[in-house]
């Protein structure tokens, strides 16, 4: 199987697991608890957007295949970002209304972000293989795709209101992202123009890297 399997399974469990432990914890107070069913929605919407992504204009690096250890391994990560729900369900965590509105903000910039970048750069390398990209989405932000996912991850984890599910989003930024950023930028540098390209621009996050 290919990495994309074992990826896309994971994300579109995540809205059965929610609807889960929903169930698994139902008491009234979680019936009228409005933060487990904007997570529910905001996260198990991304799941299924995920997919359709997936299949419609895929990343290359999920496509090479893996050893069913490996891609158990890639279930095992990705379920860090399952702690969130956990803890807001079985905890019945209840924010303040601009505090959700905060972060369904962030989800919404996070998802444009990332599906626009991802599109665009399927489209141009599909159309113009073995080209650069550094325009629109990519002008400023190399990689702008990786904000995006900051940006949905931290919506979900901040709505959870604890620093547990902060502490593993950031975890898989300086275990898995940054290493492939810093590779993606190796990888580039084979094209002449990257050096201007990688002077004029920010790796990840606007201003500051």
């Amino acid at each position: 199987m290919k990495q994309k399997h074992y990826i896309d399974f994971h994300k579109g469990a995540t809205f059965i697991y929610i609807v889960a432990l929903i169930y698994f914890f139902n008491n009234d107070a979680n019936s009228d608890n409005i933060n487990i069913f904007i997570y529910l929605a905001l996260h198990g919407t991304y799941g299924i957007l995920w997919i359709l992504k997936s299949n419609i204009f895929p990343d290359k690096q999920w496509e090479s295949k893996c050893s069913i250890w490996y891609g158990l391994l890639i279930w095992l990560g990705l379920s860090l970002y399952w702690i969130a729900p956990y803890i807001i369900i079985s905890h019945n965590i209840q924010s303040p209304n601009w505090y959700i509105a905060m972060c369904i903000s962030m989800y919404v910039l996070g998802i444009f972000l990332h599906f626009a970048s991802d599109m665009q750069k399927f489209i141009q390398l599909h159309h113009t293989p073995n080209n650069l990209i550094t325009d629109v989405m990519f002008s400023k932000i190399r990689n702008i795709n990786y904000l995006g996912e900051l940006l949905i991850y931290l919506g979900f984890s901040l709505l959870a209101m604890h620093w547990i599910p902060i502490v593993a989003l950031f975890s898989f930024i300086l275990i898995i992202w940054i290493p492939n950023m810093i590779k993606k930028d190796k990888s580039l540098s084979r094209y002449e123009n990257f050096n201007d390209y990688k002077n004029q621009s920010n790796s990840f996050f606007p201003f500051i890297w």
